[in-house]
């Protein structure tokens, strides 16, 4: 491990994943579903971003995740939190800030393949993935 990593706190990690997992859901949209209207993608990229959805898809990574993933994932998780937004529980804010520090030391430490493996096996194991058409 980077030995800077630790450096980065819990809330920047999570900016950042944050960020990383919307590209990737960004990607996934646009090349594998062919979307591309504005209003068409920012629905569909919904159903990625909000919290319940990344506590869900969180709960398919568990069992593949190293024990330093999991590490992360813990440290974001336990990030006390002040503000929880009304369509999530408690619980599914604090996994999906888990979910977004992962995502953000897979990010700082270089390992696009893994966040590329993760966001797939999060949301798209078993997906419908046909390309669809914008009308």
């Amino acid at each position: 491990m980077d030995s800077n990593l630790n450096s980065y706190s819990s809330a920047s990690l999570a900016y950042l994943g944050d960020c990383a997992l919307e590209i990737c859901v960004r990607e996934y949209l646009v090349r594998e579903l062919g979307l591309s209207s504005s209003a068409k993608l920012n629905k569909a990229a919904l159903d990625f971003v909000r919290a319940p959805k990344q506590a869900e898809a969180m709960k398919k990574l568990f069992p593949i995740l190293t024990e330093e993933e999991e590490a992360f994932f813990r440290r974001g998780r336990n990030i006390g939190h002040t503000n929880v937004p009304k369509n999530a529980t408690v619980s599914d804010y604090r996994t999906a800030t888990g979910m977004e520090v992962l995502f953000g030391y897979l990010h700082v430490s270089g390992q696009k393949e893994r966040i590329n493996e993760l966001f797939r096996a999060a949301y798209l194991d078993g997906a419908d993935t046909r390309k669809e058409t914008d009308d």
